[in-house]
């Protein structure tokens, strides 16, 4: 908290020094004049001259990008902010020709503005740095968003508002007040009843057609709440953005005596708000005296706990890119969902890909111990996902005693007992035999003792079936949005291989492809080459970059360009279980794919129409040869593939899964 609130207060402090400068020549204040607006910031004032020069300084600290106009409404000021400001170039500067109130001053800057979108700000501000990209990103990255607010912080570094709540009788709440913003409740996009209008964006074209700022609220209260409102009924989202940090001045224009003033207003205005939305707010609100973390979240469709050993990390494996995008299917759906990683680690811009994605995402300091984090969390639980057997074995009898309320989903991710029996018939290993065997008991217990378990094939299913028969098991398989065809064939050379280095599977097929199945396609087309991609790469697996035509490029963040290169994705797995990322990457994009029965097992894929399928390197080998060259048939497995994508691993798939066991929730 400390370095947090140092910036914040370094921030006040700056603003507090510059509000004794009341001459825009005191700083200088320089704005754009954009020919093509992207947002226009309109910041309505009546006096306060000091303060909204301070708010103007900090804008231009921020350094505004240069598609943004800003507007300063002056509502009849008494003292001399028409003369300064009206001085200050590029500044789009309005005096009402009488007092409109906050209300009118709005909607008078709004019919000025020229952007795509509105931005209103409060002149009793001091902005950070970032604070508008990631006010107007929320629209990109969540494109159901009506209205976005800023998270509002005192001066002093406390919260002031993440969001608000709006209770049935009509009076609100601003969520985690005098809270630390660095709280995980406080520190990623959600879903709010509104957002304080001191710092708030929406299209232009919809504030348009909802009527602007509502004048019956006039002069000012319960215009930003009303408008909030008005955006859900168009069927659009309202979500506070914590990445926008905005320090609010609480209280220096209209005071904070609500029985007195400007302030007043707001009692009044509550009623009428009341008035006006009292069916709305007695159906779908919650009452007051609930609790305010369950009132932020009574919008959600369920409440959903997600566990897993670490933070997903989709650029670096297959697992990742499934919880990922299991995780944007449960907000999707409408649900508030909580994960922490077991390990409790901050993993950067991975943990902020979920918090920006929707996710109260809980690390250390703020995990602390599992049993006591579960023991004051869990009651609020619906559903709770553990994903691996090992992670899930310990916590089952926490998750018991703490959430008995809430249905316990085993996550198999794959049954890591077949994969292990796999390896250890592979090898002839009777050590690995005995351990796949204790793997085996162990996941079977859990199945025998969870509300359901899902596994990621329907091989596995099948299999389940025999072993498990009286468990409830869905298949919830890999996750691929099909991107579509990329370059033709003729552009594309060479071979590509995928997969961590830490899986043992991968290893062992990477060193079969270099050592026996490569030789042999050289041999008679030294032409093709292989790239090897894949984080934490053995010794073993470094070494084949020293050999001709071998490529070893370690992890990649992004594969797009890798994969449109090359001409066929090769995976020849000798063992392992569950769906291979890998190969649904690679169809996805419309890479055909050469590999093995294993590999393949449980995608639904036939050879000569989505794939090339040999199981020994002679078979591999003459598979890519013959079709390297035929311009026919890799157009045939491109499309074949991508149909595959679309048929079997779409979110749609996986959405059905989830919405049956959302119907059977308390």
């Amino acid at each position: 908290m400390a370095t947090w609130a140092a910036l914040v207060r370094r921030l006040s402090q700056q603003q507090t020094a510059e509000v004794a400068a009341t001459t825009a020549d005191a700083f200088p204040v320089v704005f754009s004049a954009p020919a093509k607006v992207r947002a226009s910031i309109v910041i309505p004032v009546h006096g306060k001259l000091d303060y909204t020069l301070a708010c103007l300084r900090s804008l231009v600290h921020t350094q505004l990008p240069g598609d943004v106009e800003v507007i300063v409404i002056d509502d009849a000021s008494p003292d001399e902010s028409g003369k300064v400001l009206s001085a200050i170039p590029g500044l789009r500067y309005h005096r009402n020709a009488s007092n409109l109130g906050f209300v009118g001053s709005c909607n008078a800057g709004a019919a000025m503005a020229r952007g795509e979108y509105l931005v209103f700000l409060n002149n009793d501000t001091t902005l950070t740095p970032g604070w508008l990209d990631a006010l107007l990103r929320t629209f990109e990255t969540h494109p159901d968003t009506g209205l976005a607010g800023a998270q509002l912080v005192y001066p002093d570094g406390r919260l002031q508002e993440s969001g608000g709540i709006v209770f049935s009788d009509g009076s609100g709440w601003n969520f985690g007040r005098f809270e630390d913003p660095r709280h995980p409740a406080y520190t990623f996009v959600r879903e709010a009843d509104y957002c304080s209008g001191a710092a708030i964006a929406l299209p232009r074209a919809l504030f348009e057609r909802l009527g602007g700022f509502d004048e019956r609220y006039a002069p000012a209260y319960y215009e930003d709440t009303d408008l909030a409102m008005k955006v859900r009924e168009a069927g659009l989202k309202v979500r506070a953005q914590p990445a926008s940090v905005v320090v609010h001045h609480e209280g220096i224009t209209a005071g904070t005596d609500t029985g007195s003033g400007v302030k007043a207003y707001q009692v009044r205005n509550q009623q009428r708000f009341l008035e006006r939305w009292r069916d709305v707010l007695v159906r779908r609100h919650p009452a007051p005296t609930q609790a305010a973390h369950y009132a932020a979240q009574h919008r959600a469709r369920a409440r959903v706990l997600v566990i897993d050993a670490t933070t997903p990390m989709p650029d670096r494996d297959s697992g990742s890119v499934r919880l990922f995008e299991l995780l944007r299917l449960l907000v999707d759906e409408g649900c508030a969902v909580t994960f922490f990683p077991e390990n409790g680690l901050d993993d950067g811009r991975y943990t902020q890909a979920l918090r920006d994605l929707g996710i109260e995402a809980w690390t250390h300091p703020w995990l602390g111990a599992i049993p006591e984090w579960l023991s004051k969390h869990g009651p609020r639980f619906q559903l709770i996902i553990v994903s691996r057997h090992y992670i899930l074995s310990p916590l089952l009898p926490l998750l018991r005693r703490h959430a008995p309320q809430a249905r316990i989903v085993f996550d198999t991710v794959d049954l890591h007992h077949l994969r292990e029996q796999r390896e250890a018939e592979e090898r002839n290993d009777a050590t690995l035999l005995r351990a796949a065997a204790r793997t085996r008991a162990d996941e079977l217990a859990l199945i025998g003792n969870v509300d359901r378990t899902w596994v990621v094939s329907p091989v596995e299913k099948a299999l389940l079936a025999d072993s498990a028969p009286g468990a409830v098991v869905d298949v919830v398989s890999n996750i691929h949005r099909v991107r579509g065809a990329g370059p033709a064939m003729a552009a594309r050379q060479g071979l590509l291989f995928v997969g961590g280095f830490r899986h043992p599977p991968n290893v062992d097929a990477a060193l079969w492809l270099a050592d026996e199945i490569l030789p042999r396609i050289r041999e008679r087309r030294p032409d093709i080459t292989l790239s090897l991609v894949g984080s934490e790469a053995p010794p073993a697996v470094l070494a084949l970059g020293e050999r001709p035509g071998i490529t070893v490029h370690g992890h990649v963040p992004d594969l797009e360009p890798l994969i449109d290169a090359h001409r066929f994705s090769v995976a020849p797995l000798r063992y392992g279980a569950g769906v291979k990322g890998k190969i649904n990457q690679a169809l996805a994009h419309g890479l055909p794919v050469v590999a093995t029965r294993c590999a393949v097992e449980g995608m639904g894929l036939t050879h000569g129409v989505d794939a090339l399928v040999a199981d020994d390197a002679e078979g591999l080998a003459e598979a890519i040869l013959a079709a390297y060259d035929d311009e026919a048939q890799w157009q045939r497995l491109a499309e074949g593939g991508l149909a595959n994508t679309e048929r079997e691993f779409s979110p749609e798939r996986a959405r059905a899964t989830l919405r049956g066991i959302f119907n059977q929730l308390r």
